[in-house]
């Protein structure tokens, strides 16, 4: 396994919608065993094949408390099937926008249909924050990242400091 590096915004590539994945195989699961260790090293939840410049429709999640121990999940071509009227409020964060975090509305709860990490078909309902998890990561499969989900005013400003950083 390898720790890849993660791509950070305004990278044009994180705009980019993925592609949906023809076939789970060692290929696509070494992928997945390097995306996890990568965003457990970073450290981070959750993280998206275009996030480190795999342009597929693959994620990996992983929402335990630092004393429990560590439930990874995969999800290849995941799709929401269904999302909840009602909605939550989390601040989140993204480790392609490296230390900003901003409050961010979504569904309570999702419904999932996806393969998993031997190809198999799963479907799950997500609530609380794994929900929150799993609409962040499509997000970044469709090219969004959360900071088109607030204000244009917080969005300028949390670019602004993510170039200022750079420099």
């Amino acid at each position: 396994m390898a720790i890849l590096p993660i791509i950070e915004a305004p990278d044009p590539i994180l705009k980019k919608i993925s592609k949906p994945v023809k076939v789970v195989d060692g290929y696509l699961r070494a992928l997945m065993d390097d995306m996890l260790e990568t965003m457990y090293a970073a450290p981070g939840i959750g993280l998206a094949a275009i996030q480190v410049g795999v342009p597929k429709r693959v994620m990996v999640i992983d929402i335990h408390e630092d004393d429990e121990k560590p439930e990874p999940q995969f999800f290849v071509n995941p799709e929401i099937t269904w999302v909840s009227e009602k909605f939550n409020s989390y601040s989140e964060g993204c480790l392609s926008v490296p230390e900003q975090y901003s409050m961010v509305d979504r569904p309570s709860e999702c419904s999932l249909k996806y393969l998993d990490y031997d190809g198999k078909t799963q479907e799950i309902k997500a609530t609380g924050l794994l929900a929150t998890c799993i609409q962040h990561e499509i997000d970044h499969l469709e090219g969004i990242l959360f900071i088109e989900h607030i204000s244009s005013l917080k969005k300028q400003m949390i670019l602004k400091k993510l170039k200022k950083a750079k420099m």
